[in-house]
Parts: structure tokens; sequence; C-alpha cells
């Protein structure tokens, strides 16, 4: 049943996630990276953009471009940090409430299922799922931690030979 679990329903689950997660963007006229960016601020509260940046793994640019859009978008605001003028904290703004009103029919759903399980069984479902977020962010951070290790020493090019260039040295055999 655990194999089951890990190699069927739990990527199945991961992968319908992540779609229903850029069906919201898109309904949202976001992308699906400045709409976890969004997540993660209304999860964590305000931050800085270096803060967000480190938990994603996004470089500076990248969350300038998110933070640029999701002010456009009224999701949010920057004001200055009181301890460093050279930085920007970034709060909610959710002038665009909205946002519920997409993703209330899933969670609706979701409790309707909910209520066909006995508090065993839901104590069992909310640790499953805290611990395996838990689990989820530390291989994320991981994996990104490898990623940059690996770039640092060896160049990207030496890493893995693209198709083309394996149907170049095919070629001059």
């Amino acid at each position: 049943m655990a194999e089951e679990i890990v190699g069927l329903l739990a990527r199945r689950h991961s992968t319908a996630v992540v779609l229903f997660h850029h069906a919201i963007a898109e309904r949202l006229g976001l992308g699906p990276t400045d709409h976890k960016c969004l997540d993660l601020l209304r999860e964590r509260g305000a931050m800085a953009g270096s803060n967000l940046g480190a938990i994603t793994g996004l470089t500076s640019g990248a969350i300038t471009g998110v933070v640029a859009r999701l002010e456009r978008a009224g999701y949010l605001r920057r004001e200055p940090d009181p301890h460093d003028g050279r930085k920007q904290i970034l709060h909610l703004a959710l002038k665009r409430a909205h946002i519920q009103d997409v993703i209330n029919p899933l969670r609706e759903d979701v409790a309707a299922l909910l209520e066909n399980f006995d508090s065993h069984q839901l104590t069992a479902i909310a640790e499953f799922l805290a611990r395996t977020t838990d689990l989820v962010y530390r291989h994320a951070a991981l994996l990104r931690a490898e990623t940059i290790s690996t770039m640092g020493r060896t160049p990207m090019t030496e890493q893995a030979p693209s198709p083309a260039s394996e149907k170049v040295s095919e070629r001059s055999r």
C-alpha cells in the first residue's frame, strides 16, 4: 500500500495540484510563479524580496519581475524596510479578493469530502499533509543546493550533452 501511495497516488496528486494552480494563476491573470509567490506571502506574512527569493530559489531579477507584476495587479504593495533603506518589504494588498472566489469551489468540495472521515482519520490526514509538506520543502532546498553546487563546479555545457550535440558527434564518426 505504501508503495502505491508513493509511486502512483502522490505523483498523480502532485500533478493535479500543479495543474490546478496553473489554472488559478491563468484565471487571475498571473503566471504560476507569481501565484505561488503570492501564496507564500499569504502564508508567511510580509517579507523582503530577498527573503522571498531565498525561499523560492528565484534570482533577484526574477523576484523583481514577480513583485512588479503582483503590484501592478493590485495583489501587493512595497514599503521601505525601516531597518535597511536598501530593502523593500512586501505586503499583501488584496484589493482583488476574487482569489477566494476562484479557490472556494475546490475548498468546499474538499471540506465535503473530509466529512466522510472520522476524527482519527482526519488527524492522520492532517499529519500526513503537514509532514509531507515539510519533506517536500526540505527536498526542494536540497535539490536547489545540489544544483547550485554542481553548477559552481562544472559548466552547464559539460554536465550533459544536448540532443543536438549528440547528433553532431554521431555524424562526425
